[in-house]
């Protein structure tokens, strides 16, 4: 179990039942409560359709896709290691030397900004071209993580509505104790309901979703930076010594690590 999305639910909803079986509260009154679920469940639902726009609440299903199954990115270190090697064949052999290269590329941002190099198009309409493509990505990126993030602001505030509406209805109970206060316990399901779904799920997922979407720009930011450099033909030194900005400080020590013990296995051969 590698995916943190499914051990922090498991996490959530255990310390959830396990906290309600330490306070003596019943568990059956987490079933056995279908208002609250109605008010909760479809009231954020509703409150999302009405905050957000059909072509935004069509990526839902994709975004909850993304969350359990996270898009698998070039690391950084891969991306500083095929900057490396394509500036040494830009070097030896010149920039269509890398033409070759170009099919041979899984992500479509890098192979596009690659194949635009390659025909010769001006540096600047390169750098405003890909910088435009990542803008367009963050703010598609951005409404997705702002839907669940809605979602979180809406569900608490719901569940003091759930939990008003189950008072109002416990009023009608004041001639039995006994069932005013099974009445008033339900009705507070509604707020726990409400609070566990906004921070325990909404909040958190659209917090994962950023960080997705943070990790994949600083990512094709990265890519620009190279491909500029191997368009301007810089050497391997200074395009490794570039990216590597990018990177943290125990990856770059991971890089050195590998480069010497690479030198070491040629030396030896």
């Amino acid at each position: 179990m590698k995916n943190s999305t499914v051990i922090g639910l498991l996490l959530g909803f255990a310390s959830l039942i396990i906290g309600m079986i330490l306070k003596g509260a019943p568990l059956g009154s987490l079933i056995s409560n279908p208002a609250a679920y109605v008010i909760i469940v479809a009231g954020t639902i509703a409150s999302v359709c009405m905050a957000f726009p059909m072509r935004d609440l069509a990526k839902v299903p994709k975004l909850f896709k993304l969350i359990f199954n996270e898009p698998k990115l070039l690391s950084r270190q891969e991306v500083v290691g095929m900057f490396v090697e394509w500036a040494s064949i830009t070097r030896r052999e010149g920039l269509l030397a890398l033409e070759a290269r170009v099919e041979e590329i899984e992500d479509p941002f890098l192979k596009s900004g690659m194949r635009m190099i390659i025909d010769g198009n001006d540096q600047d309409f390169v750098h405003d071209v890909l910088l435009e493509d990542i803008s367009a990505t963050e703010d598609r990126h951005k409404s997705g993580a702002l839907i669940f993030s809605q979602a979180g602001m809406y569900a608490p505030t719901l569940g003091v509505l759930g939990a008003v509406v189950g008072l109002i209805a416990a009023l009608g109970h004041l001639e039995d104790m006994g069932e005013l206060a099974h009445a008033v316990a339900g009705a507070f399901v509604a707020t726990v309901l409400g609070i566990f779904t906004g921070y325990v799920l909404w909040h958190p997922i659209a917090n994962k979703l950023k960080r997705m979407s943070k990790r994949e720009v600083q990512l094709k930011l990265m890519m620009v930076e190279g491909l500029l450099s191997i368009q301007s033909g810089v050497s391997t030194t200074a395009i490794q010594q570039k990216l590597s900005v990018f990177l943290t400080p125990t990856e770059r020590k991971e890089m050195a690590e590998k480069e010497d013990s690479d030198r070491e296995q040629k030396a030896s051969a």
